[in-house]
Order: structure tokens, then sequence, then C-alpha cells
């Protein structure tokens, strides 16, 4: 004699959707975490991009042009800038990095041909930036960003300084 019990209970249908529910929050909260701290880290890397981006490649354009006296601080068209003579074949050619109109710039140009600061080729925008000789070799870069954030560097002159 064979019994046959095919009577099916809500609980058979009940804990599978259940078990579905409880997967499918999990995986949104999951989600919605995940996105939190993507969020957060994306903020506070955007933030520190700015000053100290400027700075990294203020300090790169002196490593690769330091030649005997040929990067030294001065003033172009009014604004403080760094100065930075390169030699071309019988020419010789200027590189000026200042800030003009909220951003940092920086203008390529032959020595002795008329420039304007609004001429040069924005870096990045910041509300302030100044340079400052601590000594022959030695120059500290100051630059505050958009959002206040304030940043500097030390930038040593490999070369000898400029008589």
């Amino acid at each position: 004699m064979r019994f046959h019990n095919s009577r099916r209970h809500m609980i058979d249908f009940l804990f599978p959707v259940a078990l579905f529910f409880v997967f499918a929050l999990s995986a949104v909260t999951l989600i919605l975490l995940a996105a939190g701290v993507y969020r957060s880290t994306t903020e506070r890397s955007s933030l520190n991009y700015t000053s100290r981006t400027a700075l990294s490649y203020i300090s790169e354009k002196i490593h690769q042009s330091d030649a005997d006296g040929s990067i030294y601080p001065g003033s172009f068209d009014g604004c403080d800038a760094l100065i930075m003579e390169q030699s071309f074949g019988e020419s010789t050619y200027v590189t000026y990095i200042y800030a003009h109109d909220g951003a940092i710039k920086e203008l390529f140009i032959r020595d002795g041909v008329d420039a304007k600061a609004s001429d040069g080729q924005t870096i990045l925008e910041v509300e302030s930036f100044s340079i400052r000789p601590l000594s022959d070799d030695l120059l500290e870069f100051e630059c505050t960003d958009q959002n206040m954030r304030h940043s500097s560097a030390i930038v040593g002159i490999r070369s000898a300084s400029r008589d």
C-alpha cells in the first residue's frame, strides 16, 4: 500500500519568496553602502587634487629645467613668477609660471618677446599662489585652491645659483 501525500502548505511558497526578498534587500543595501564610500573617496580625492597637483607640476618643471642658473623667481607683467630659461640653438626661450585671474598659468616664449599675463596657458584654477625664495637654492610655493585648502612645497634647485 502506497501513501501519497500531495498536500501543499503555504510555507512552501512563502519561504523561497521571503528568502529572495532578504537576498534582494541585502544586495541593495550593499550597493548603497559601496556607493556612499565611493562618493566620499572621490570627493576627498578631488579636494586634494587641485593644490597638490599644481605644486607637483611646478616641482616637476623645476627638476626638468634645472640647469646652471636657469631657474629663479622674478616677475612677469606685474605677477610674481617662476622664471626658467632654456637655450635652443642660438635662441633663448623663457617659461614663466605665475598666478593671474584666479589661475596658475604657464607661458613659454622667446626671450625678449612682449607678452601679457593673460596670454599664458591655464594650468589650474586656484584662489591664491605665491613664490618665496628661502635661499639661493630653495624656493617655497604656497597654493590655496578654490575650496580654501592650503598646500605648500619647498623645492630645491640642484644647479648653481644665478649671479
